[in-house]
């Protein structure tokens, strides 16, 4: 056996912390949508943050539109819990009704 062989560094498999990340979730009513992912919880709640500040910048329009207010929160989520077909939700998707 060689001696580098024996001091090797072991090196760890896991994809565990690549897999964690962070979601911006929308919700109207019982429907949610995944907006933005993110790798850290402070990028996401400054997307949230700036999301929320968005939603209450077209108060005055949504309620004379009578459209759904979206809620915006953030929680973690796994690579694969991501629909296939999932695409980044545009900040102000919800005055297209892109929402859901």
């Amino acid at each position: 056996m060689s001696e580098t062989a024996s001091t090797a560094p072991v090196v760890s498999l896991s994809r565990a912390r690549e897999d964690r990340l962070w979601a911006v979730v929308a919700a109207v009513g019982r429907k949610t949508r995944v907006a933005e992912i993110y790798a850290s919880r402070a990028a996401a709640q400054a997307d949230r943050d700036w999301r929320e500040q968005q939603v209450r910048a077209y108060a005055g329009f949504l309620r004379s539109s009578g459209a759904a207010v979206p809620a915006y929160v953030v929680s973690p989520i796994r690579r694969a819990d991501l629909p296939r077909s999932w695409r980044p939700l545009p900040a102000l998707g919800f005055l297209r009704g892109q929402l859901i």
